[in-house]
C-alpha cells in the first residue's frame, strides 16, 4: 500500500518537472541588459531609415501602390471564390444570404480600388525608367539657328539632370534597403523569437527583389541615354562653334565692304563738285553694296545654289504674272538708270490722261520716282495746288508721257507771252518793244543755252539752234497778236514771265501809237428799215418819222 502511494508521488513529481521544463523552453529567452541596449540602438537606426524611406521617395510610393494593388488583387480573388462557392449552394439561410450580400459589397469596393490602381498592374516602374524623349536635333545653318541650338542644349541638360536625379534616388533607396536588411539581421540574431522582425525582414527582402531588376535596367538605360545625350551635345557644340566662326568671317567681309563704301563716298564727295552726279553715284554705291551683301549671304548660307536657281526658274513665270507691276517697275528702274533719261534733280512734267504735274525729281528708287511739285504755269492754270509729293511708278515711263525740262544739263526752256493790239496800232513798234524787253531779261539764259546746245551737237542731231528771242505777229479777230518767245530758267519760269509781262505793259502804255486791244465789235446803222404808217389824210405818223 505504501509502496503504491510512494510510486504515485514519484510519478507526479516527475510529471511536474517535465511540465516545468517544457514551459521554460516555450517562453522567450530572457535577454541581458546589454542585449536590450543594443536592440534599442538598432531600433533607433531602423526608425531613421524608415523615415528616410518614406519621405520624398517616389520609388517607395510606387512600390507601396504596387504592393497594395497585389494584395487587393489577391483578396479580390479569394472573395470572388467565396462568392462563387456560396452561389453554388441551392438553398441559403438568411445568415448566409446576408454574408453573400456583404461579400458582394466588399467585392464592388475592391473593384473600385483596383480600378484606381490599374496603372500599377504591370510594370509600374516603366514610366520612370523611360528617359525623356529627345526631340529633333536643330540644324545649325545660320546665326539665328544658334539661339535655337543653345536653347535645345539647355533643355537637354535639364532633362538629363532630372533623369540622373531619378537614378540617384533609386540607388539611394537600394542603399537604405540594404542597410535596413543588415539591421534586421542583427535584430533577429539578438532576438530570433520576434515575429515582428522576421516579418519586416521578409517585406524588406521582397522590396529588394522587386528593385534589383529595376536598377539593373536603369543602369543600362541611363548609360545608353547619357552616351546619346553626350553625342548630341558634342555635335551641337561643334556646329555652334563652326557657325560662329563662319558668322565672324562673313561679318568681317561685310565690315570690309562697309568701310570700302564709306571710303569711296568720301573720295567722291571730296573730289566731285556736281551734287546731282554725287547723288546718282551715292545711290548706285548703296544699291551695289546691298546686292554684294545679299550675294555674299546667299553664297554663304545656301548650300545648293543651283537648286535655288532651278526653283526661281520655275517660279519666274508665276512671279512675273502675280507681280507684273513690280516687275515692270524694276525694268523701268533699269531703263532710267542705264538710259540716263531722268536723273535726281531734273525738272520733269508727268502727264497721265488729263492729269499733269510739274516738279523736281527728288528720289529714284527701284519701284518709283518721287516728284516734288513746284509752282509753275500748269499749277497756276490747272491744278491750283503745288508743293505736293507725287509718287510716280517707274513702269509709267513705258506707257505715259514724261517730259524732262533739264535733260543733259539743258536747264532752260522756251516760254512765251502773248498780248493783243488794235489793227490801227504801230505793229512794228509793239514788236520792237517786245523784242527789247525779252532780250534784256533773257540774255543770261540765252548765253547759257547757246553753250549747252553746242555741247549737245555731238550727241544729238540738231538743226535749229537759234537761241535769240522770237517775236511773232499774228492776225486775230480782235486785233494783232504779238507773241514773244524767250529762253528762261526751267526752275523759275513764272518769275521771269511776271517780270517781262509787267515791263512790256509799262512800255506799251507809254506809247501813243500802240493801243491794247480787247474783244470789241462795231455796229453800223444806215437807215430805219421799218415801213412807215400812213394817216387818213395821206400824211406819215409823226412817231414814225
Amino acid at each position: 500500500m505504501h509502496i503504491k502511494f510512494l510510486f504515485f508521488i514519484v510519478l507526479f513529481v516527475t510529471s511536474l518537472t517535465l511540465a516545468q521544463t517544457d514551459a521554460n523552453a516555450s517562453m522567450p529567452k530572457k535577454m541581458s541588459p546589454q542585449d536590450n541596449a543594443k536592440i534599442n540602438a538598432l531600433l533607433i537606426q531602423k526608425s531613421v531609415l524608415d523615415k528616410a524611406l518614406l519621405q520624398d521617395n517616389i520609388w517607395s510610393k510606387i512600390y507601396s501602390n504596387y504592393h497594395t494593388y497585389k494584395e487587393l488583387k489577391k483578396h479580390y480573388k479569394l472573395l470572388d471564390a467565396e462568392i462563387v462557392q456560396l452561389e453554388k449552394k441551392k438553398r441559403l439561410t438568411k445568415k448566409q444570404k446576408k454574408i453573400l450580400e456583404n461579400k458582394k459589397e466588399k467585392k464592388n469596393i475592391l473593384r473600385g480600388k483596383l480600378q484606381l490602381l490599374k496603372e500599377y498592374e504591370k510594370d509600374p516602374f516603366k514610366k520612370f525608367l523611360t528617359p525623356p524623349s529627345i526631340d529633333d536635333v536643330p540644324v545649325v545653318g545660320n546665326p539665328f539657328a544658334v539661339i535655337g541650338a543653345l536653347s535645345y542644349q539647355k533643355k537637354l541638360n535639364s532633362d538629363q539632370e532630372a533623369y540622373i536625379l531619378r537614378y540617384n534616388s533609386l540607388k539611394s533607396l537600394m542603399s537604405k534597403l540594404r542597410e535596413k536588411e543588415a539591421l534586421l539581421k542583427q535584430l533577429i540574431e539578438i532576438n530570433p523569437d520576434s515575429k515582428k522582425f522576421v516579418e519586416e525582414y521578409k517585406v524588406n527582402q521582397s522590396q529588394i527583389k522587386a528593385f534589383e531588376p529595376v536598377i539593373d535596367i536603369f543602369d543600362t538605360t541611363n548609360n545608353v541615354y547619357t552616351k546619346k545625350i553626350d553625342e548630341i551635345k558634342l555635335n551641337l557644340r561643334n556646329a555652334i562653334k563652326r557657325e560662329m566662326s563662319k558668322a565672324f568671317t562673313i561679318g568681317a567681309v561685310i565690315l570690309f565692304f562697309i568701310l570700302l563704301l564709306f571710303l569711296i563716298k568720301y573720295l567722291v564727295r571730296k573730289y566731285m563738285s556736281d551734287n546731282d552726279r554725287f547723288y546718282t553715284i551715292n545711290k548706285a554705291l548703296n544699291i551695289t553694296f546691298i546686292i554684294v551683301t545679299l550675294l555674299t549671304l546667299l553664297l554663304a548660307y545656301i548650300e545648293n545654289v543651283s537648286y535655288l536657281v532651278t526653283i526661281l526658274g520655275f517660279a519666274s513665270a508665276g512671279i512675273a504674272i502675280a507681280m507684273k507691276d513690280w516687275f515692270m517697275s524694276l525694268m523701268g528702274w533699269f531703263t532710267i538708270v542705264l538710259g540716263g533719261t531722268i536723273h535726281v534733280g531734273d525738272r520733269v512734267k508727268f502727264q497721265r490722261g488729263d492729269i499733269e504735274y510739274i516738279g523736281d525729281i527728288v528720289d529714284i528708287s527701284m519701284l518709283r520716282m518721287t516728284l516734288h511739285e513746284d509752282v509753275t504755269l500748269t499749277a497756276y492754270m490747272h491744278n491750283r495746288r503745288a508743293g505736293r509729293i507725287i509718287f510716280i511708278p517707274n513702269n509709267f515711263i513705258f506707257t505715259d508721257m514724261i517730259a524732262n525740262y533739264s535733260h543733259a544739263g539743258l536747264k532752260t526752256v522756251w516760254d512765251g507771252i502773248d498780248f493783243m493790239i488794235t489793227f490801227d496800232s504801230d505793229i512794228q513798234k509793239a514788236a520792237s518793244i517786245a523784242k527789247e524787253v525779252t532780250k534784256k531779261y533773257s540774255k543770261g539764259y540765252t548765253d547759257i543755252t547757246r553753250k549747252q546746245l553746242n555741247k549737245l551737237r555731238s550727241q544729238y542731231h540738231m538743226k535749229n539752234t537759234n537761241v535769240e528771242p522770237r517775236i511773232l505777229t499774228l492776225i486775230e479777230p480782235y486785233g494783232m497778236k504779238i507773241s514773244a518767245w524767250y529762253l528762261t530758267n526751267s526752275y523759275a519760269t513764272l518769275t521771269l514771265r511776271s517780270t517781262i509781262s509787267a515791263e512790256i505793259i509799262k512800255r506799251i502804255n507809254a506809247e501813243e501809237r500802240v493801243n491794247l486791244a480787247f474783244p470789241t465789235q462795231s455796229i453800223y446803222v444806215d437807215k430805219d428799215v421799218r415801213k412807215p404808217k400812213y394817216m387818213d389824210d395821206g400824211l406819215f405818223e409823226e412817231s414814225d418819222l
